[in-house]
């Protein structure tokens, strides 16, 4: 080879060696929502866990955060390549792991924990979800594919038939949390209810003495469930092991720290998010004996054959390990 194909040779490598590979080890973009229910990554967050977990897998971890609301808006943002995991409920992770079978591949890395979904209402009339009618608006994360959305279906279901159960989809309007929070315990607008989560429900039954609870997402699912999960695509989850990793050892050790030490957790959360939550009632809330932090989900198959039996998505998941990357820290789940 003379120098001018030897030069040539080492310009071509040079330029190969510069084009970033598309999800190097070492990074990992997370997007979020809002409430107590992403507690783990606010810990995670708060307290450098993922880095901190990196550096003992031989890897320095950049940690990107995003914050986005309902679950259609983050299955977007991972099917763009925008962020590696997001986190949502158990309706936008069946939704996006039926349309993405054979392709993205996408599953569930973990659960975030147990806690009890309230549908508030502050219409005196509405006692239950048969009380609900046309000048009732119910807020959710998003219409028809949060899991707020999918539990009242499954509620419906079992109240009027499953053949009729999106008989309240047209009641529900898209709101994120912190602005349906504010309107029902301000009231005087036209949303008088909302399927919400920790602290958002709690904050209006304490500010609002209208508001009450009409139905609980544990007496629709059978007992303590795992409504919200973090997920990702096969692609990044092969391609970067030691990033994964320390972000599943970064969760588990988030999980300890709120089971055990409530208050560390509760000053965590209000740093990362600067909201003006009551200090207090969120230390109350998760205490909440009915809220269980762990990352092995719990009582998830029920919902996600629901939705395949109704025809809301295509293929029917037989175990929770069809829709779950497999992991040990989540070997208890189900």
């Amino acid at each position: 080879m003379n120098i001018k194909n030897i030069a040539a040779a080492l310009v071509a490598a040079s330029l190969v060696a510069a084009v970033p590979a598309a999800h190097a080890e070492g990074k990992i973009r997370i997007a979020e929502q809002f409430g107590v229910v992403y507690l783990l990554l606010n810990v995670a967050q708060d307290q450098k866990l993922i880095e901190k977990h990196g550096k003992k897998q031989g890897v320095d971890i950049d940690v990107d955060w995003v914050k986005l609301s309902g679950g259609a808006a983050v299955n977007d943002a991972l099917l763009s390549n925008s962020v590696d995991v997001v986190g949502a409920g158990l309706g936008p992770l069946m939704t996006i792991w039926d349309r993405t079978a054979g392709r993205q591949n996408v599953r569930a890395v973990a659960s975030l924990g147990n806690f009890p979904y309230y549908l508030i209402s502050t219409n005196p009339a509405v006692k239950s979800i048969a009380d609900f009618g046309p000048k009732d608006r119910i807020a959710l994360p998003a219409v028809t594919v949060s899991v707020q959305a999918r539990i009242l279906q499954m509620a419906s279901a079992k109240q009027w038939g499953q053949g009729q159960f999106k008989k309240l989809d047209s009641y529900t309007q898209a709101v994120p949390h912190p602005d349906a929070a504010a309107a029902v315990i301000a009231g005087g607008t036209e949303i008088n209810a909302h399927f919400a989560n920790p602290p958002f429900q709690e904050q209006e039954l304490a500010g609002n003495p209208k508001a009450k609870i009409v139905l609980d997402s544990y007496q629709v699912l059978g007992g303590p469930a795992s409504a919200t999960v973090l997920y990702a695509t096969e692609k990044y989850v092969k391609e970067n092991p030691k990033t994964y990793r320390a972000f599943l050892d970064a969760l588990v050790e988030a999980a300890q720290l709120a089971s055990t030490n409530p208050e560390a957790a509760a000053d965590a959360y209000l740093r990362v998010n600067k909201g003006n939550i009551d200090r207090a009632l969120l230390i109350k809330v998760i205490k909440d004996p009915k809220v269980q932090f762990k990352v092995a989900p719990q009582n998830t198959l029920g919902l996600a054959q629901f939705l395949h039996e109704v025809g809301a998505i295509k293929k029917k998941p037989e175990s929770w390990k069809d829709y779950f990357f497999e992991h040990p820290a989540l070997a208890s789940g189900s």
